[in-house]
């Protein structure tokens, strides 16, 4: 399938890119990675920002080699430690809120799970809900396919309505959740329905 073959050829891109952090020992890539926490501290972030992708890269070297666990440097005091890698916590707001909590942007595992978000729980487990189906229309198997007059066009409209949330996501949904941690990342793309960072208007 296409999505699948786009997922594979992303993952070896950004193995690619991480190169570069595979290039620093332990302590430069621990030191490089606290800097850069206090950095993202105090804020709401976009996904594809740049920095914040940097440093997911940087994350999937240091998860991979556990440096988290080594203690080389001292971690930013507002980051608090995440139970799931021992990581501090970065957690990301994505379409899967609701069965998967806050991610945590080193291990990919549940940081924060939505029961113990807090205040804002209600409204994004809503928002997710009502994404699910529109995200649903890129998984559409070939029967429901064919019995749909036109399936390009429920795509199309799908990937429009995607956009629509996903701004709704970062303008109204995400932002409380940084009164509760030290930064906070949010998805801003649907791969699936082609709908790209660009594409989100906030």
């Amino acid at each position: 399938m296409r999505v699948a073959h786009e997922a594979d050829s992303v993952e070896r891109l950004w193995q690619d890119y991480a190169g570069v952090f595979r290039q620093f020992d332990d302590l430069t890539l621990a030191r490089w990675m606290s800097q850069t926490l206090s950095q993202l501290q105090g804020q709401l972030w976009r996904m594809s920002h740049p920095l914040v992708a940097s440093y997911r890269l940087a994350a999937m070297v240091a998860h991979d080699r556990q440096v988290w666990h080594q203690r080389l440097v001292t971690v930013p005091p507002d980051f608090p430690i995440t139970e799931c890698c021992r990581a501090p916590l970065l957690p990301m707001v994505t379409r899967d809120v609701l069965e998967n909590g806050l991610i945590c942007l080193h291990c990919n595992g549940t940081a924060v799970e939505i029961e113990k978000v807090g205040e804002p729980a209600e409204a994004l487990a809503a928002w997710a809900e009502t994404y699910a189906p529109v995200h649903g229309v890129a998984h559409w198997d070939d029967a429901r396919r064919a019995a749909h007059e036109n399936y390009d066009q429920a795509y199309e409209a799908a990937a429009t309505e995607s956009e629509k949330q996903l701004a709704q996501l970062g303008l109204e949904l995400a932002p409380p959740l940084v009164e509760f941690y030290p930064a906070v990342v949010w998805e801003d793309q649907d791969e699936c329905l082609q709908v790209r960072p660009e594409d989100i208007v906030t």
